[in-house]
């Protein structure tokens, strides 16, 4: 018997013992995982690329069943959705890692950015607040740019000296007092206007759909000002950079209460799809979905689950394509040129930190549409959920598992990682319970097995990366 056959065997026998165990999800998922596991230990995967992607994919769309099967389609299209949206930060990551290598750690600073575009694009405007403060806010951000800009201005027009350095250092002085004089006033009217439920100057109240691009723009000013000052660092010192980056600017958004109301979150944004409750009191949707003997309220959060899944599904395509495109372009093999061998590429005449500027640059803009996605997905802006492990380094796993420089590898990791972050502490309780069942009720031992199934999801996610990296070091689809 071949390999294939016999591994086809043993994922029968699972699939038998799980439906005993606890019905058809149960053996799905088992099979699933076995199926996952031969696929990654595969000795050639350069063999019959086509086939063994989609047996990929279809493997991650089985495990998405299962929790329809086990758990109802609306925690499933929930997985589902948020699978999408990683799917676009690991795009986004495997720009800046598969094409130009270039170890960005600062994720969650620029997905943060993101939503915060949302936030000041969708929401509604306080006009009290923009009345109490909101022209001498304008006026401080506006002297404080144009500071920084005429020390620039200074600093290249005038010839070096001491003359220079004391010219530099006055603008720099003088603007910053006046800045602080007309920014600290302003702060302080805002967020003095109703801060229970107000306290900030809103949004431009316009559709939240806009806020997406915004949020992507928003994320890519930063990675400029970030890249000017940082690309030319070592790869180890570039990562240190954008981490402690990151960490500055989720420390602004939350202090600075006038912006996003801090701590206190933006909640109640607007959205691009209908509401549960409107579906529900349309006469026509319950009939429809009664007629269909499905239960309208449960059928109206499915409705909104799969249009979100419908705009973000465009998105994810739309990226794929460009993204695709552009790997395949000259463009794309002057980047892996670079990526590969700098300073060949250099000796070519490429202007290697433009470049790598410019992958940055776009690579960010995606982490920060992504991130816009997300806040208008959860109805609010959170700035406290905002953590390196979640926006960071899950990111860089779903990278790595699904394989770093080829797209189609960044978005399955996307999903797979994703699945497996959220089901994977329920499943470490469950298998616990089971391997605890026949100990005694006080057992110390049980106890202390039953607490540690919260850590479940680390030790997967470590135990999965390690895996990938023995018998798939270029990930489950290897860049070609």
């Amino acid at each position: 018997m071949n390999s294939m056959a016999m591994v086809g065997v043993q994922a029968a026998v699972l699939g038998v013992l799980g439906y005993l165990g606890g019905g058809l999800p149960a053996a799905l998922m088992l099979i699933a995982i076995r199926l996952l596991a031969k696929l990654v230990t595969m000795g050639d995967p350069d063999r019959q690329p086509g086939l063994r992607n989609g047996a990929l994919f279809g493997i991650v769309a089985v495990l998405m069943i299962y929790s329809g099967m086990s758990q109802g389609w609306n925690v499933a299209l929930g997985i589902f959705n948020m699978g999408l949206i990683s799917a676009i930060m690991a795009l986004g990551v495997n720009m800046q890692w598969g094409y130009a290598g270039l170890f960005n750690v600062g994720i969650m600073g620029f997905v943060a950015l993101g939503g915060l575009g949302a936030v000041l694009v969708g929401m509604p405007p306080v006009p009290d607040a923009w009345a109490a403060g909101g022209v001498r806010m304008l006026a401080a951000l506006a002297l404080g740019a144009g500071t920084i800009a005429a020390a620039v201005v200074l600093w290249k027009r005038m010839h070096a000296g001491k003359a220079r350095g004391l010219a530099v250092f006055a603008v720099l002085v003088v603007g910053f007092v006046l800045y602080r004089l007309l920014f600290d006033g302003a702060v302080d009217a805002i967020e003095s206007v109703n801060p229970a439920l107000e306290g900030y100057l809103g949004g431009l109240g316009l559709p939240i759909l806009i806020g997406w691009p915004v949020g992507g723009l928003l994320a890519a000013g930063a990675a400029w000002m970030i890249g000017k000052t940082a690309l030319g660092l070592r790869s180890d010192y570039l990562a240190i950079a954008t981490l402690g980056i990151a960490e500055i600017v989720i420390a602004v958004m939350k202090n600075e209460d006038w912006l996003a109301r801090g701590v206190k979150n933006v909640i109640g944004l607007p959205r691009p799809v209908p509401y549960e409750v409107d579906l529900q009191q349309s006469a026509d949707f319950v009939e429809r979905m009664q007629g269909m003997g499905a239960d309208p309220v449960v059928a109206s959060s499915v409705v909104v689950k799969l249009c979100y899944a419908a705009l973000f599904g465009v998105v994810l395509l739309i990226l794929l394509w460009l993204t695709q495109t552009a790997l395949k372009s000259p463009w794309g093999r002057m980047m892996r040129a670079i990526r590969d061998n700098e300073v060949a590429a250099e000796a070519m005449g490429k202007d290697v930190t433009r470049r790598h500027l410019q992958i940055f640059i776009l690579g960010s803009a995606v982490c920060g549409l992504a991130g816009a996605m997300m806040t208008t997905l959860d109805g609010q802006l959170t700035p406290g959920t905002y953590q390196p492990l979640r926006f960071t380094f899950l990111i860089w796993v779903m990278v790595i598992v699904g394989g770093s420089g080829n797209n189609l590898g960044a978005i399955l990791g996307g999903f797979l990682i994703w699945f497996l972050w959220v089901q994977v502490e329920p499943l470490g309780v469950w298998a616990m319970d089971v391997a605890t069942s026949q100990m005694d009720e006080g057992s110390q031992m049980r106890a202390t097995l039953t607490e540690a199934a919260s850590y479940m999801r680390l030790l997967t996610m470590g135990v999965i990366l390690l895996v990938v990296l023995r018998f798939s070091p270029r990930g489950l689809i290897p860049e070609r």
